[in-house]
C-alpha cells in the first residue's frame, strides 16, 4: 500500500495515534539495542558463558512485555479496554526480579564487566517506569514513579554491596532518566486523549448544527400552524353545535373553516419553500460562520450586483448547505474556499474546495449529492465532486444560461 493510502486517509486523531504507537514500538527496539547489547558483554568470566545469553533473552522478554503494556495502556486511555492492571504488575515484578538477579550475578562475580550490571538495572527500571506512567490517570500519581524507581535502584545497589556513594550516584541517574521518560510517556498519553476528545467534539458540533436547523424548522412550522389549527378546532366545534340546532350559521362557520384551512396550507407551503429555497447570501454567510467555529480558515468569494433568480438561489443555496455538511463530517479540513462566479454568458459556477479529504470514502455514498444533482438538473445544471491534486476535495456546480449579470466582489475571511 502506498504512503498516501495508510497515512493520508487517516484523520488527525488517527495519525497522532499511529505516530504515538510506533514511537512506543521504537522503544522496544531501543531497549534491545542499548541494554541487550550491553548484556552480551556482561559475562566474560570462566564458566559463565551462559550469562550473556540469559541476560540478553531476559532483556528481550522485558522489552516486548513493556511494549505490549504500552499498547494496552493506550487502548485504555482511549476507552477501548479496561486498565491493564495485571500486565502492569507483571512488568513491575519482572523488572524488580531481573534487576535483583543481575545484581546477584554481579556480586557472585559472574559478570566480567562491573559496569554492565548497573547499566542493565538502570535501563530496565527507566523503561518500565516510563511505561507504567501510561497506566495512571492523574499527574500527582505519575510524579511518584520516578522517585520510587530511584529508591528501589539505590536500595538494591546497597543490598548487593555497592558502595554508598556509587549507589547514590546510580540512584540519581535513574531518577533523572526515569523522570524524563515518564514525562514523555505521560505527555504522549495526554496528547492522544486530547486529540480524540477534540475529534469527538467536532463530530458533536456537526450533529448540533443539523439539530439546530431541525428545531428552527419545527419552531417556524409550529408558529404558523398552532394558531390556525386552534381556530379551526374552535370553529368546527361551533359549527357542530349550530348544526345540531339546525341553525343556518353552521354553513358559514364551515366555509370559514375551509378558508382558514386553505390559508394554512398556503402558509405551510411558504414555510417549506423558505426552508427548501434557501437564500444564497444567507447560506454563504452561515457556511463561513460554521466553518470558522469549527476552527477552519474559510474564504468566501462571490460577486453581487443583480439579483439572482429564485430558482438559482435555491439550488445553489442547497449546494452550499450540503457541501458545508460534508466538509464538517468527512475528512480533516483545515481550510476551505467557497467561490461563486458568473461567466460572460451569465452561467453561474459555484466551487467549494477543501483540504484534508480522504482519497477513499469512509463509507457508502450518501443521497446528498444525488439530491443536489436532481435540483440542478431542473435548471439544466451539473454537479461534479471528487478529489483533486494536493489532497483536496472539490465540489463544482454549474447553472447555464443568462442566470445573472456581473456582480460586486465580496470577500470574507475567518
Amino acid at each position: 500500500m502506498k504512503l498516501s493510502g495508510w497515512w493520508k486517509n487517516r484523520s488527525s486523531a488517527g495519525k497522532v495515534e499511529l505516530y504515538t504507537r510506533w514511537s512506543f514500538h521504537f522503544f522496544v527496539l531501543l531497549e534491545i539495542m542499548s541494554i541487550g547489547l550491553a548484556a552480551l558483554g556482561a559475562g566474560t568470566g570462566e564458566g559463565s558463558a551462559w550469562v550473556p545469553a540469559v541476560l540478553f533473552l531476559t532483556v528481550v522478554a522485558h522489552s516486548v512485555l513493556v511494549g505490549f503494556l504500552s499498547s494496552r495502556s493506550l487502548d485504555w486511555i482511549l476507552g477501548r479496554r479496561e486498565r491493564p492492571v495485571r500486565l502492569a504488575v507483571a512488568v513491575a515484578s519482572l523488572t524488580a526480579a531481573t534487576s535483583l538477579g543481575v545484581l546477584g550475578l554481579r556480586a557472585a562475580g559472574l559478570t566480567g564487566d562491573p559496569a554492565a550490571a548497573p547499566a542493565l538495572v538502570a535501563g530496565m527500571t527507566c523503561f518500565a517506569g516510563g511505561t507504567l506512567v501510561l497506566c495512571l490517570r492523574k499527574v500527582r500519581q505519575m510524579r511518584y514513579v520516578a522517585p520510587a524507581a530511584a529508591v528501589f535502584a539505590g536500595l538494591a545497589y546497597l543490598a548487593f554491596g555497592v558502595p554508598a556513594a556509587e549507589s547514590a550516584g546510580l540512584a540519581v541517574g535513574v531518577l533523572l532518566t526515569c523522570a524524563l521518560i515518564s514525562a514523555a510517556c505521560g505527555f504522549s498519553g495526554w496528547l492522544l486523549d486530547a486529540v480524540y476528545e477534540l475529534d469527538r467534539a467536532r463530530e458533536v458540533q456537526a450533529q448540533l448544527a443539523v439539530a439546530e436547523e431541525r428545531l428552527r424548522f419545527g419552531r417556524d412550522l409550529h408558529d404558523v400552524m398552532g394558531r390556525n389549527l386552534a381556530v379551526i378546532a374552535l370553529k368546527s366545534e361551533l359549527a357542530v353545535q349550530l348544526a345540531r340546532r339546525e341553525r343556518p350559521e353552521a354553513v358559514d362557520q364551515m366555509i370559514e373553516v375551509q378558508r382558514i384551512a386553505r390559508e394554512s396550507q398556503k402558509e405551510v407551503r411558504d414555510v417549506v419553500r423558505g426552508y427548501r429555497e434557501a437564500n444564497l447570501a444567507v447560506e454563504l454567510e452561515g457556511a463561513r460562520g460554521v466553518l470558522h467555529a469549527a476552527g477552519m480558515d474559510c474564504l468566501v468569494e462571490y460577486e453581487e450586483g443583480r439579483e439572482l433568480p429564485a430558482e438559482a438561489q435555491s439550488a445553489l443555496g442547497w449546494v452550499v448547505r450540503e457541501a458545508t455538511t460534508n466538509v464538517l463530517r468527512h475528512g480533516d479540513a483545515r481550510s476551505c474556499v467557497i467561490r461563486l462566479t458568473a461567466g460572460p454568458s451569465g452561467a453561474l459556477t459555484l466551487v467549494v474546495e477543501n483540504d484534508g479529504a480522504p482519497r477513499t470514502p469512509a463509507g457508502p455514498p450518501g443521497s446528498g449529492l444525488a439530491g443536489l444533482r436532481e435540483r440542478l438538473a431542473v435548471l439544466d445544471g451539473t454537479l461534479e465532486a471528487g478529489p483533486v491534486d494536493g489532497g483536496r476535495f472539490r465540489l463544482r456546480a454549474q447553472i447555464p444560461g443568462p442566470a445573472a449579470g456581473p456582480i460586486r466582489e465580496l470577500e470574507a475571511r475567518a
